[in-house]
């Protein structure tokens, strides 16, 4: 048996069966119109991964958002849900009032910002009490959110994430999804380095590192350098 096989239990030590990544890469949304759907989601930029029409009357298209490691599909024959009803689909984002400027460039309507003053309000259709204007107060990460509908009526929500849950993310293999969010990164990054370098009183020559330990930290939701 090969290592790649076998994982060791960090409670007792035992030897068993490997555990396997189970990798959402695909969720499948309900249309009534495929080449309504399509027109939409090609002109907010997602890319076209594929559109397969089969004999049988199977289709199956699936585009991928921006810096995304997920996909949605959609087609006919494909589910018997009501088009429509899916709803809190996330998209995660570094910076939403720039992604709400882009995707409302690209003929989305989007809402405005908000963060919800009652838990759980961003999952409340749009106009319900509990969501206050604006980004989360101090623009907290995870507090600030944005919604918008595809044609059938299904529900996206953009929410702000800057700096993550401990856990969410291994320190060692610190990624960005594109450049977009690496540039957020160093603003961010060069933001808290200006405040480092008032509190030192003089120029960091390693600021680099600085940098670096920053942007992985605050990547990996561990605390922040000072």
């Amino acid at each position: 048996m090969s290592a790649t096989e076998v994982s060791r239990s960090e409670e007792d030590g035992s030897v068993g069966p490997a555990r396997v990544d189970l990798k959402l890469e695909v969720v499948v949304i309900p249309v009534a119109d495929v080449e309504r759907a399509k027109e939409f989601y090609g002109r907010l930029g997602w890319r076209l991964d594929a559109d397969f029409p089969f004999d049988n009357g199977f289709r199956v298209v699936q585009f991928t958002p921006p810096g995304s490691g997920c996909s949605i599909q959609f087609g006919t024959n494909m589910t018997s849900v009501t088009p429509g009803s899916a709803s809190g689909l996330y998209l995660v984002v570094s910076d939403i009032e720039v992604a709400r400027r882009e995707l409302v460039a690209r003929g989305a309507k989007v809402s405005e910002v908000f963060h919800a003053d009652t838990p759980g309000a961003q999952f409340q259709p749009d106009g319900t009490s509990g969501r206050a204007s604006g980004p989360a107060p101090g623009q907290d990460s995870y507090g600030s959110f944005a919604t918008f509908s595809d044609p059938d009526g299904n529900g996206w929500l953009l929410q702000e994430v800057t700096t993550r849950l401990p856990g969410r993310i291994d320190p060692a293999e610190t990624a960005f999804a594109s450049t977009a969010d690496l540039a957020s990164a160093l603003r961010r990054a060069e933001a808290a380095h200006g405040e480092h370098e008032k509190r030192t009183g003089r120029r960091d020559e390693d600021w680099p590192d600085w940098y670096a330990a920053y942007m992985a930290a605050e990547r990996a939701g561990e605390e922040l350098p000072t």
